[in-house]
């Protein structure tokens, strides 16, 4: 009996013996299994990300197509002034449209005359006036500013330099005559005066405001460019967050970028109520 005991408990300690190293790499394995993919999730986390980073500076900068995303809506071309193809997001859309009705009521007709727009129509329309193709308040800026700095910041007086631009962001339009000549007509000031009482109901404000201690660069005045604040806001944020200066560039005249500081000199110097 006590042989038989012996043999066992032999038995068991060499068992032991010989399984110990295999238990002990497959623990070893194990944990190190573990590990790595932790790892390997931490590591896909971040290219998420990095990814998701990417794809917000992008659509902030209006590098994306509008009419794909389903976050954005075709706006009916009764409420357009040219019944030209235009977007707006969702929200932006909803809320003009309780503003028009609103509008209405008082006998102030309120069109969009521009809404959404990508980078590469903001590149076209830079482009256009940078080489003359186009006019700026009848000016032919090709023509009268040989020098490309002066030239650039003419332009910034009243248009975005691709890639900053609020249109980008699908929460801003430009109503009815879109010009300053337009807001100065008796119809206009009569719009723009129901706008400033009433639009921010709505939830839209001035951005470009008059210019004064609130607001001391970026561009001039404009009556008819108004903003969905509680989407573009955080835009705004975002922007400030995510784009450099060393993003803007791809249209004529980019090399002017330098030393402009246009992310706070016109991004982000805005009315204040719009933040």
């Amino acid at each position: 009996m006590n042989k038989i005991n012996f043999k066992l408990i032999f038995s068991l300690i060499f068992l032991i013996f010989v399984s110990f190293p295999i238990f002990t790499f497959s623990l070893l394995n194990f944990r190190e299994g573990k590990i790595n993919e932790i790892n390997y999730q931490k590591f896909l986390q971040k290219e998420r990300e990095a990814q998701e980073k990417i794809e917000k500076k992008n659509y902030l900068m209006g590098k994306f197509n509008p009419s794909t995303r389903e976050d954005f809506v075709l706006i009916p071309t009764e409420y357009t002034t040219d019944k030209s193809t235009m977007y707006l997001r969702k929200e932006t859309l909803d809320a003009f449209l309780k503003m028009h009705d609103a509008a209405a009521k008082d006998k102030i007709d309120l069109k969009i005359a521009s809404a959404t727009r990508n980078f590469n129509y903001q590149k076209d329309f830079w482009n256009k006036i940078w080489t003359g193709a186009s006019l700026l308040n009848k000016e032919n800026l090709a023509k009268s500013i040989l020098d490309n700095q002066k030239r650039f910041k003419k332009i910034l007086e009243y248009v975005a330099v691709p890639g900053t631009s609020r249109h980008h962001f699908g929460t801003d339009i430009d109503l009815n005559g879109g010009n300053a000549s337009y807001f100065n007509s008796e119809v206009g000031k009569k719009e723009y005066a129901w706008l400033v009482k009433n639009a921010f109901l709505f939830g839209f404000c001035q951005p470009y405001n008059l210019k004064g201690e609130d607001r001391t660069t970026g561009y001039n005045e404009e009556k008819w460019h108004w903003s969905y604040f509680p989407l573009a806001k955080n835009f705004t944020q975002e922007y400030k967050n995510l784009v450099k200066d060393e993003d803007i560039k791809g249209f004529l005249g980019d090399e002017n970028v330098a030393g402009k500081d246009l992310i706070n000199n016109y991004v982000l110097d805005i009315n204040p109520d719009c933040f």
